[in-house]
């Protein structure tokens, strides 16, 4: 978090939170009342102040302000950086990569140290090419198939030092599983 964030924070510590401004797309793009964040200082605060509430609800903290973020999958989108290391929408390295899933919709997902994220569009299919077979084959359209439709699957994801285990996840299961809300919405206040 900047330290002038944090200083806001403090000078101002019941600052009312903003719901349904900020949205993060399948592809990493922040959006603001639906129009692309094209701004790279902008797209850059936006990341180093991105983080999770309690509740899995994903904000921005716009100084002593939360500006929660509607998700169209999942909290992180997962790209290919420069060099070929795995990084998060908003630049965080994927060092500790702890599963890979395939959702009924050819959706692939990872797991790291940062949670769960999906790989972004562009990427996906020099990813799915890193999949293989039990006898290290790339594997092929039907193997990919029948992984997506939760069939028995021996397909693994080989990526840098990583060789994961493709499971399925049906897509309805990903918000409980991984503790995250897609849509937050404001709460009544206690009474």
């Amino acid at each position: 978090m900047d330290d002038s964030v944090a200083r806001a924070m403090a000078k101002w510590p019941d600052v009312p939170s903003v719901f349904g401004w900020l949205r993060l797309d399948r592809r990493g793009q922040w959006r603001l009342k639906n129009e692309i964040v094209r701004h790279a200082g902008l797209v850059a605060f936006l990341g180093r102040n991105y983080a999770a509430d309690a509740h899995g609800c994903w904000y921005v903290q716009n100084g002593p302000q939360r500006v929660f973020v509607a998700l169209d999958y999942t909290p992180w989108v997962v790209r290919i950086g420069a060099g070929g290391q795995l990084e998060t929408h908003t630049g965080l390295s994927l060092v500790s990569i702890k599963g890979a899933m395939l959702d009924e919709q050819g959706n692939l997902l990872l797991e790291s140290e940062h949670g769960i994220g999906v790989i972004a569009d562009r990427d996906l299919t020099k990813l799915l090419e890193a999949v293989c077979d039990k006898t290290g084959h790339r594997a092929s359209e039907v193997e990919l198939l029948s992984a997506m439709g939760g069939g028995d699957s021996s397909l693994v994801l080989r990526w840098g030092n990583s060789r994961l285990l493709l499971t399925a996840i049906a897509s309805t299961e990903l918000e409980k599983r991984y503790r995250f809300v897609r849509n937050p919405v404001p709460t009544a206040p206690d009474q």
